[in-house]
């Protein structure tokens, strides 16, 4: 009985496919990822620990950019500049703790309960699972991200008048950016670990060397090894949160002299360039590690 309401369970979960007519064509790839995208956004929006991050980031939102324009009295440019600047804090710190955890527990999450033999044996490849399941996380994360900045631009548009929309939709596309990088280093660690509090635990461990722990190496690193601005310059955009700063920076059309002798080498040598430069770094890392994952699954004997 419990072999069959298992079973039950299963199939209600798992979207039914039809048996491929052209095996390996473009509209039966399309297919199967966004029949298992669908799924993964279903079980992304009901999860407890996805609504808890939402609401969690949706109310320090909201917090920051009551604080930020309360506080100072500043309006029109100067109150959306203290928005920015404080919600970016807020992104570095909280968006690749959503991400990771979330493309962590995915692969390794089925892998532990069980299912994802099962999910593997629907007329699908692996290419497709672990697309689809990419595609449904990162839909859920963009809108999670959405819902907080909606809330928080109706706040700069009551507070400070709607000026620099232009500007906060930039930082938005960003952020999203941003959050499907991060999940694509999640989905790898996923994939590479057997069990889900392994690869919670990765994910944990990337986002607090990512945070903090590549600051106070690269400072440290800096010191001890008497590196020239240069090279602290490009040891800082390989970390992508670090990228996303300085091209949110950049996008507020701030001087990145707050960033000290590297923010001006970077200024004064890439120009114009440099925004382009650091949107290139983090793309990078949403393809890379997505690459490497796809490959490692579809390496990989049994499940």
């Amino acid at each position: 009985m419990s072999t069959m309401s298992m079973q039950t369970d299963q199939d209600q979960s798992v979207p039914k496919m039809q048996t491929p007519q052209m095996p390996g064509s473009h509209l039966t790839l399309a297919r199967g990822v966004l029949a298992f995208a669908g799924r993964e956004f279903r079980d992304a929006v009901s999860s407890k620990w996805f609504l808890l991050y939402t609401v969690a980031f949706s109310v320090l939102a909201i917090a920051v950019s009551f604080v930020s324009l309360a506080g100072s009295g500043a309006q029109g440019f100067a109150g959306f500049g203290r928005t920015a600047a404080g919600l970016l804090n807020l992104i570095m710190l909280i968006v690749p703790l959503m991400a990771l955890t979330a493309g962590a527990g995915s692969v390794a999450g089925e892998r532990e309960r069980g299912t994802l033999l099962y999910l593997l044996a629907q007329p699908i490849s692996r290419t497709e699972l672990l697309l689809g399941k990419y595609l449904g996380l990162a839909v859920a994360l963009c809108c999670s991200l959405c819902v907080g900045f909606g809330l928080s631009a109706a706040v700069l548009a009551w507070r400070a008048g709607g000026v620099g929309i232009g500007s906060f939709l930039m930082l938005v596309l960003f952020t999203c950016v941003l959050a499907l990088s991060m999940l694509s280093v999640g989905i790898l660690i996923s994939v590479m670990s057997r069990r889900s509090g392994v690869a919670t635990g990765l994910g944990l461990f990337c986002w607090l060397a990512l945070v903090f722990l590549s600051d106070l190496g690269l400072m440290a690193g800096t010191v001890i090894f008497r590196l020239r601005v240069q090279e602290v310059f490009a040891l800082a955009i390989i970390n992508p949160l670090q990228a996303f700063k300085m091209g949110v920076i950049v996008n507020l059309n701030a001087s990145l002299d707050v960033l000290g002798p590297v923010g001006m080498y970077a200024s004064q040598t890439y120009g114009k360039a440099l925004p382009w430069l650091l949107a290139s770094v983090v793309v990078l890392w949403v393809l890379l590690p997505l690459m490497l994952a796809i490959v490692l699954f579809k390496r990989r004997k049994g499940i």
